[in-house]
């Protein structure tokens, strides 16, 4: 990892995860989340099509009724399944985001997963999108999501991918990485790896999907990685009108994930 040295990463010689060398305070992390770190209040139209669809693949899992959403940021994601009538919980690290998602209905509780101690076996689905890589210690958090999954239950979870395109073309410029936002950064190896040694098993892992935001901020644009006038967000609304572009984004996907250099890791576990 010579080349990200300025940004204090190193690669495990065993099993090749990447992560920071520096390791943030309790203290450190709570004082960024509510000071420094900023949440969109924009939420896309097209968002909430694609929650709606992972959320009817969801469906066949729902015995107990109840889905947790571990880092659930403002509750967009969990505002959708409260409104197809599942039972609703999530976890955050600040007061701030607690009182957001409460506000909306949303069962909360503050901190992290393994200090929670939520009943064992009591999920029927567990979702985390972007939020492993943020988090020090993984392995007990993926260790926890499996105690209170359910058997039979399902795991969805979202990361970018270190293995992206973006990151080969843009190195250490590339400003996924980033201290202490982001302290782990996975591959589809690295992920599948932990997982499976915490009792999953692996449905699939999709590696898709370039950000031509990602591109411009990584080289200084103060452009909003989320909102209603990014460029992927304009991109988007262009793909979802034009039944050509949606069968050219399916081939670029295919592409992506086939050599696993796509901007985002999705990951499906089952217990």
């Amino acid at each position: 990892m010579h080349a990200y040295q300025k940004h204090q990463l190193v690669k495990c010689k065993e099993c090749s995860f990447v992560f920071m060398k520096r390791i943030p305070t309790r203290t450190d992390l709570i004082d960024f989340y509510q000071n420094d770190y900023s949440r969109t209040e924009f939420f896309s139209s097209i968002t909430i099509t694609r929650y709606n669809e992972l959320l009817d693949n969801f469906e066949k899992y729902r015995k107990t009724n109840k889905i947790l959403d571990v880092g659930a940021g403002n509750g967009f994601f969990l505002e959708i399944a409260k409104a197809r009538g599942w039972d609703v919980y999530g976890t955050e690290l600040t007061e701030q985001a607690v009182g957001v998602c409460s506000s909306k209905g949303i069962s909360m509780k503050q901190g992290c997963l393994d200090e929670i101690n939520f009943e064992e076996e009591s999920f029927d689905v567990i979702t985390s999108f972007e939020v492993i890589e943020h988090i020090n210690n993984p392995k007990t958090i993926v260790a926890e999501m499996y105690r209170i999954l359910r058997k039979g239950g399902k795991c969805y979870i979202t990361t970018p991918n270190f293995n992206s395109l973006l990151r080969y073309r843009l190195k250490e410029n590339y400003d996924v990485i980033e201290y202490p936002n982001h302290l782990g950064y996975f591959t589809k190896k690295t992920l599948n790896k932990l997982f499976s040694e915490e009792g999953f098993s692996i449905k699939h892992i999709k590696s898709t999907g370039i950000s031509l935001t990602r591109i411009r901020t990584s080289k200084g644009s103060n452009q909003e990685y989320v909102s209603e006038t990014s460029d992927d967000e304009m991109i988007r609304h262009r793909i979802e009108r034009s039944k050509t572009l949606r069968y050219g984004k399916k081939f670029a996907n295919w592409w992506l994930n086939l050599f696993g250099v796509g901007d985002s890791l999705k990951g499906t576990f089952l217990k």
